[in-house]
Order: C-alpha cells, then sequence, then structure tokens
C-alpha cells in the first residue's frame, strides 16, 4: 500500500471509499447512492462520508467529482487490483473493454461507450450512472482514482480524457475485433 503522505487526492479518496466497502458498512454505502441522479453534492446523507476526506482548499470541480464518484462507487464497490497512479490501463475504457470482451453484443458496448465518449460535462453523471450499473452487470471492475481523475478533466479543451478512454479500449480488443458501424 502507497504511504497515505504520498498519495494523491483521488488514491485517498479512493481509498476511503474501498474502506467503506471493506467494512461493509451498509449504511454508508446506502447513504453515498441516495446521490445518484441528484447533482453532485446535494445529497445531505452524503456529507459525512465525503466532506472529512475533501482538502480544505478543494475546488468546485474537484467536490462536485468527489460527490459524484463517491454515489458512483456505492453503486458498484469493485476496483481494480492494486493499480498504479496514472495507469491508463485501469481506466474506464479499459474497464469497457473487459466488458466487451465478456459481452454476446459487443456492438452495444462499443456504442454505450461512444456514446458516453460525447458527453457533455451536464450529462457525464448520467452516462456514468448508466456506465458503471454496466460494469457492475457483468462485475466488471473500475479504477476510482483514476476516475476521479479524469471526471475533473472531462471538459478540457484537449479531449485528452476522451481520447485515453477511446486508446485503453480499443487496444485491449482482439485484433479485427474493433466495431465499425458503431455510429453514436
Amino acid at each position: 500500500m502507497v504511504e497515505t503522505a504520498r498519495m494523491s487526492v483521488e488514491q485517498r479518496f479512493a481509498q476511503a471509499l474501498a474502506t467503506l466497502a471493506q467494512r461493509n458498512d451498509r449504511g454508508a454505502l446506502a447513504a453515498l447512492r441516495r446521490g445518484l441522479g441528484k447533482p453532485p453534492g446535494t445529497a445531505p446523507e452524503m456529507f459525512p462520508f465525503v466532506a472529512p476526506h475533501l482538502p480544505r482548499n478543494a475546488s468546485p470541480l474537484l467536490e462536485r467529482a468527489c460527490y459524484l464518484v463517491a454515489a458512483l462507487f456505492a453503486l458498484h464497490p469493485s476496483s481494480w487490483e492494486t493499480p498504479k497512479p496514472g495507469d491508463l490501463s485501469t481506466n474506464l475504457g479499459a474497464s469497457f473493454a473487459v466488458l466487451a470482451q465478456r459481452s454476446t453484443n459487443r456492438q452495444g458496448v462499443t456504442r454505450r461507450f461512444l456514446h458516453l465518449l460525447l458527453a457533455h460535462e451536464e450529462e457525464l453523471a448520467d452516462h456514468l450512472r448508466h456506465a458503471v450499473s454496466l460494469l457492475k452487470s457483468q462485475s466488471v471492475p473500475v479504477d476510482w482514482a483514476q476516475l476521479l481523475w479524469d471526471v475533473q478533466r472531462w471538459s478540457s479543451d484537449d479531449r485528452r480524457v476522451q481520447r485515453q478512454w477511446a486508446r485503453a479500449y480499443y487496444e485491449r480488443l482482439p485484433s479485427g475485433e474493433e466495431v465499425n458501424d458503431a455510429e453514436p
């Protein structure tokens, strides 16, 4: 385990969420799930489990991302085994690639993934909720620290997050299995 002082904000937050799941704190997870479908940070039941883990100088963007990711985590508290910081091979694109490999409907998975990549910031929470539900249905893990990092950078002009997710997705698919007719 990485020493706490050397961990990023995202890693510390994901570790705090993982601790709730490891303790099987069903009450805390239920409180966090109450944030699903609501604007991030507007479900007061979440405050005791999120607010203590926010840095004192947290930007509004980081704060909203933490509330969103906490609610999504509570929906599907399954994480990649010991991802390395910044390891793009465990980003949400990689999770979707695992889902596509397990699915009998790869075109449908690819279509859903492409819709997610096209989501505007104000639609992202809904798209992620559906994506995480889909991943949960096939027991596909999520790198929660990486997702928290990515959500904060979703609206970057260079669309780096979306390109990284796409790369992780398509690199993991076996050769010749790319879906060419998956128009969003």
